[in-house]
């Protein structure tokens, strides 16, 4: 039987994830002292201890939640279950090309906090947001998000999750009008996220440019198991294609 291991992204976090994990296998705690070293800074402390309000702030949140997932797969390799395959949602990806050996997990750690902390500086905390909505129909909520827009807003759709759950991305208060637009169109739900900007969306476009540069001085290696893209759903095994 094929074995698949889907990565979490923004979100999940919590204070004191895997910290069973870590006080049961040597593994990750040298794992989570590893991401320490690279960092500069303890993200033990942040993950175990918080604060929360701490560890909810992007650049904060990415490298935590990456550690956490790579410290759930080492713990199951050691255990002798590996992928066949990998996938991740958002920052999740990044945890599976760590997985998949695409990615030094030093290298990824560092990444993903430069890419939090980009994505952060393109839109200050507080400024920006997200909803995911169940329930109604894409073409629905994209109307929706173009009338809020044309209001003078910033809000669209930007996460396709599956039928019936998509996710939109703004200013707070576009989303936020948004969100209950629809609800009142007819969604089952329009849940407000525990996330610090509007990933994904355009207002992510600095971020993208500031980050592009950086995975240009990292080494990014053809992947040992195949890995799904976000971006379109793709297998991608190439280093020139994951970099892209």
């Amino acid at each position: 039987m094929k074995k698949a291991f889907v990565f979490p992204g923004q979100g999940a976090q919590k204070v004191g994830m895997v910290k069973d994990l870590y006080d049961a296998y040597p593994v990750v705690k040298q794992l989570f002292e590893e991401a320490d070293d690279a960092l500069g800074f303890s993200l033990t402390k942040l993950c175990f201890e918080g604060p929360d309000e701490e560890l909810m702030k992007t650049y904060n949140t990415q490298p935590a939640i990456l550690t956490a997932s790579t410290a759930c797969c080492r713990v199951l390799a050691q255990e002798g279950l590996t992928p066949d395959i990998a996938a991740g949602h958002s920052l999740g990806e990044y945890s599976a090309l760590v997985a998949a050996g695409a990615l030094t997990f030093a290298d990824a750690v560092r990444t993903v906090r430069l890419r939090g902390q980009f994505m952060q500086e393109a839109v200050p905390l507080g400024e920006g947001g997200m909803a995911a909505i169940l329930g109604l129909a894409e073409d629905k909520i994209k109307d929706i998000c173009a009338q809020i827009s044309a209001q003078g807003g910033t809000v669209q759709a930007v996460n396709f999750n599956c039928p019936g759950q998509i996710v939109i991305a703004g200013s707070t208060k576009a989303v936020e009008e948004a969100a209950a637009a629809m609800k009142e169109a007819g969604a089952k739900r329009a849940i407000l996220l525990h996330v610090s900007a509007p990933f994904h969306s355009t207002l992510m476009e600095p971020a993208a440019k500031r980050l592009a540069e950086v995975l240009d001085d990292i080494t990014i290696s053809d992947a040992k198991i195949p890995v799904v893209a976000n971006v379109n759903g793709q297998i991608e095994t190439s280093a020139a294609d994951i970099k892209s």
